[in-house]
């Protein structure tokens, strides 16, 4: 437990990095200021001010929301990195991902949308599934053939 001074305010501690271990299984949403590392899993929502590392045993069922974040594990879920995404050769995203900045390495693996700029920004048509035809031109049309004189035969 942090002492508590000042009339009673926590002090923030800069560089205290939150760690979800290998073997732990945590079931409900985590939340931090700072950086959480996750080499074990977690069930919900993951938030993080600063960073978040996503080792590559790690894994997270639910959405990720940070600054930062280097992903080497597998995430199902919505991943938004308001500054930047790293996704390691280790790593499976299925999802949406959202985020300003990405660089993927060659064998990342990702099943979703991927929307690169800026995080709030929602101006981007909605992707059509792969493999859905494309659409058909308007064809123009034939005039309707016009009727001329009829021979009368005596």
């Amino acid at each position: 437990m942090a002492k508590e001074i000042n009339g009673g305010q926590v002090p923030q501690r800069e560089g205290v990095v939150s760690i979800i271990g290998p073997g732990m299984r945590v079931v409900g949403d985590c939340d931090t200021e700072g950086t959480l590392r996750i080499e074990g899993r977690i069930e919900g929502t993951v938030r993080a001010g600063k960073a978040v590392v996503v080792g590559k045993d790690g894994e997270i069922k639910g959405d990720l929301h940070t600054q930062d974040a280097i992903i080497g594990g597998k995430i199902t879920g919505t991943v938004v990195a308001e500054s930047r995404l790293e996704l390691q050769a280790t790593c499976l995203v299925e999802g949406e991902i959202r985020a300003r900045r990405i660089k993927l390495d060659e064998g990342g693996r990702i099943n979703g949308k991927v929307l690169i700029g800026e995080v709030g920004a929602t101006s981007m048509p909605p992707a059509k599934p792969l493999g859905s035809p494309a659409p058909t031109p308007p064809q123009p049309r034939m005039p309707e053939p016009q009727a001329g004189p009829k021979a009368v035969a005596n």
